[in-house]
């Protein structure tokens, strides 16, 4: 038995020594008939751009479903325009009432061109002859003009500054949909001049760019297109008018303005109007103009005007 256990142990021994040489295989490892392939979870679907802003009565562009016509001034007073003469609450029926004549083939827009930079006779704390009215008055009209699906269109008289910086100023305002803006070169004054002596002027340059800054906003925060308005009614208020970009989400309007006698209201705007370049718009005074055109008159304008305002 011992020497029987012992000849098992040798032959143990020496089958280990046999192997020892050896490369040891690598044991495959259990697979399972039921075990599925790892496959990657699916891409997480793009996020869709969120839905243009409307405008107050729909839809994101202003021409040619609109015409729009507004009532043009600033808080507190009447003496630089109708839409002073009251709060807007008491000048809102009086616009409505005085806009719905000229729909024509369109649908009447009512705004409120508010001047929201006043042009002074003196140059003030930073030297710039213009002082912008507060903050919470323009907040005033602005929520207003919104909850009445109104427009608002912000006008600045710059004095001896620059349009960009004013226009900056009026940041929160210009990222509300129902809000644009308009530039009134008579009160851009040159180096030396004073609001109210001269009648001022503005170079392509600085409107292309108030005018890439806006568009900026408007591509920026998904916004319906902007009124952007130049008013004129001398050439030398933009000497360089053809030289003036267009911008996408602005409808660019000349705003062709002068009062008087129609003939000569009418020498103003055949001399100025460009039609191949902008919108055009128009304005009527209520104290200034002799024998002011109606609604039925300047429907049947050739290049009807596609902005009307009241001052």
């Amino acid at each position: 038995m011992l020497i029987r256990r012992f000849l098992s142990l040798l032959l143990t021994v020496a089958l280990a020594g046999c192997g020892a040489d050896k490369e040891p295989q690598p044991t495959a490892a259990p697979t399972s008939p039921s075990a599925a392939p790892t496959v990657a979870p699916p891409a997480p679907a793009p996020t869709p751009p969120a839905a243009a802003q409307q405008l107050p009565q729909g839809g994101t562009k202003v021409f040619p479903t609109y015409r729009v016509v507004a009532y043009y001034g600033t808080p507190g007073t009447g003496t630089l325009g109708v839409l002073g003469e009251g709060d807007p609450s008491k000048m809102l029926p009086k616009l409505r009432a005085a806009a719905k004549p000229f729909a024509g083939d369109r649908k009447v827009q009512p705004a409120y061109e508010l001047i929201a930079s006043v042009a002074q006779a003196g140059p003030g704390r930073d030297g710039d002859y213009s002082q912008m009215i507060g903050m919470d008055k323009i907040q005033q009209y602005v929520d207003q003009a919104k909850r009445n699906k109104v427009m608002v269109i912000l006008d600045l008289q710059p004095g001896r500054g620059d349009f960009l910086p004013q226009a900056k100023q009026l940041e929160r305002f210009l990222l509300e949909p129902h809000v644009g803006l308009a530039l009134d070169p008579e009160w851009r004054m040159p180096k030396g001049k004073v609001p109210g002596k001269t009648i001022g002027t503005v170079q392509a340059s600085e409107v292309n760019r108030v005018s890439d800054y806006v568009s900026g906003l408007v591509e920026q925060h998904n916004l319906p297109e902007k009124l952007f308005v130049l008013h004129q009614f001398r050439a030398s208020m933009m000497p360089d008018i053809a030289s003036i970009e267009k911008r996408p989400g602005l409808a660019m309007v000349q705003h062709v303005d002068g009062f008087g006698t129609r003939s000569e209201k009418n020498a103003t705007w055949d001399r100025l109007r460009r039609p191949q370049q902008f919108h055009l718009g128009y304005k009527l005074f209520y104290d200034e103009d002799i024998k002011r055109y109606s609604a039925e008159d300047l429907l049947k304008f050739k290049n009807v005007p596609e902005l009307v305002s009241f001052q």
